[in-house]
């Protein structure tokens, strides 16, 4: 099992986006997504997620807000990952090279035309939204086959 967090970091009708293409073997290869990665032993899900955008990005963010719990059984290589969602629209510092791929600003109503997870599709529209939700989403091969999600206000 994995856990994991997934930031999408909000400024001036835009979202931080990062194009996954620079890693090899990168599950995420080719898609758009939030910055976030894997829990270090001991981490809090805030720990994780403020340290890994900022590895990602250069970017400290300040007071990142819970929006949802996303699960992603047998996702890559037969292990489950679970993934903290959160949303940050404060932040300081200036934007790095990033090794994981191209950081880029995109106009939120564009976010949804990128290349991302189909499951993506699904969730991203409520991260502006009061409350918090959780998901579930079932992928093979590549392909979303079965998702459920569940929004508590």
């Amino acid at each position: 099992m994995k856990l994991a967090t997934l930031c999408y970091i909000k400024h001036s009708g835009k979202t931080l986006m990062i194009h996954r293409i620079k890693k090899a073997d990168d599950v995420h290869q080719g898609k758009w997504n939030g910055l976030g990665g894997k829990f270090e032993p001991g981490e809090t899900p805030e720990e994780c997620v403020i340290r890994e955008v900022r590895e990602e990005s250069g970017l400290t963010i300040i007071n990142p807000t819970l929006k949802g719990f996303l699960t992603f059984p047998l996702f890559s290589k037969n292990e489950d990952w679970y993934a903290f969602v959160f949303v940050a629209t404060q932040f300081e510092g200036t934007l790095i090279e990033s090794n994981e791929g191209n950081l880029a600003w995109i106009d939120d109503d564009k976010l949804l035309s990128l290349p991302l997870w189909e499951g993506d599709l699904i969730f991203l529209p409520h991260l502006n939204e009061a409350g918090f939700f959780s998901g579930k989403f079932i992928y093979h091969v590549g392909n979303l086959i079965d998702h459920n999600m569940m929004f508590y206000k």
